[in-house]
């Protein structure tokens, strides 16, 4: 049996792995919705493409009308630009997240059956107070330092209760209980690393930049100090995961909200890493002052033993293989093709 799926912010670097993959699949039909024009690689991996705004309700009413099994939402103004603008940071993250939830539960009260949300949430979520505190605190689970510094951060927070509230709370009070309209599930992603898309200046990208600019032969000035450390992850295995997390069984979920890990470098560890693979790298460190502060904010790594429990999760790419096999050989075949 075929389903229909949305996958919002399709042009994105999660959106174009996730829109190559459903086309493999013969089942899967897709829907993509973006802001800009779908790109003419990915055209032919939708069946429907829909530009505009997430927030619009017009184009949530359009979406309604179809019958979606499963919501990709991907479509998010990020963590730097939220800081430059954060009243349209909430309008697009909050609004734009509340209207496809209730377009969603729309969706499942007409069809009689319920309809999967998936949603990328982030480490930014979470918030040190100091980076001596960060540095003891280590890992963390789900439930820690649930105090984010930055509006890209508060806006995912907020996002992920919104979407236990609608999976578990917001519906029909019958004699049998609430008829529940919405599977809600989240991941938690740490920064997250393509080998076939350019970076767009995001607080973690630094490591991708790093690459880049070795692979073009051209110095790098990081923006973080050497001994920065947060999680960062591969992007097929953040694609993998959620599609494992769509997948699992409700039954076996014991929470709605779930950290997914891989490997936790500092800045420094990189730069040895990109100077072992382009020797004569040029990679000095300038930080700025106010991605320092955010980044410093965030998590050294993640506890994700909920997901390894309760849907088997374990990333496929760690650091060696992160570097060796996907990012630095495909990278360095772009600038030499």
């Amino acid at each position: 049996m075929s389903r229909t799926v949305l996958v919002t912010g399709a042009n994105g670097e999660i959106g174009h792995t996730l829109l190559e993959t459903f086309s493999t699949q013969d089942d899967v039909r897709v829907l993509a919705l973006d802001l800009a024009p779908l790109h003419d690689e990915l055209q032919p991996h939708a069946a429907i493409v829909v530009q505009g705004d997430i927030s619009d309700p017009e184009i949530v009413a359009r979406l309604q009308k179809e019958d979606i099994d499963e919501v990709y939402h991907l479509a998010a103004l990020l963590s730097t630009s939220a800081e430059k603008f954060p009243e349209k940071a909430h309008h697009v993250n909050v609004n734009g997240t509340l209207g496809l939830l209730s377009m969603a539960r729309a969706i499942g009260e007409r069809r009689g059956r319920t309809v999967t949300f998936m949603f990328p949430s982030t480490i930014a979520v979470y918030g040190l107070p100091s980076i001596e505190k960060k540095n003891r605190a280590g890992m963390l689970r789900e439930d820690e330092f649930l105090t984010p510094h930055t509006m890209y951060g508060i806006n995912k927070l907020y996002c992920e209760r919104l979407g236990e509230y609608f999976a578990t709370r917001y519906g029909q009070i019958t004699e049998e209980g609430p008829d529940r309209w919405v599977d809600f599930r989240a991941l938690r992603f740490p920064g997250l690393i393509s080998a076939f898309t350019v970076p767009t200046g995001g607080t973690s990208d630094y490591v991708p930049e790093m690459i880049h600019a070795a692979a073009q032969g051209k110095p790098y000035e990081c923006f973080v100090r050497p001994d920065t450390r947060i999680p960062f992850m591969a992007m097929p295995d953040a694609v993998h995961a959620l599609l494992m997390l769509a997948a699992a069984p409700e039954t076996v979920l014991t929470q709605r909200v779930y950290n997914i890990g891989a490997f936790a470098p500092s800045a420094e560890d990189v730069a040895v890493r990109v100077q072992a693979a382009f020797p004569g790298a040029d990679i000095s460190y300038e930080p700025n002052t106010k991605r320092q502060a955010i980044v410093d904010s965030w998590c050294a790594d993640v506890n994700d033993n909920a997901a390894r429990k309760d849907w088997g999760w374990k990333a496929e790419y760690d650091i060696n293989r992160a570097f060796d096999e996907y990012l630095i050989p495909n990278i360095a075949g772009v600038y030499a093709g």
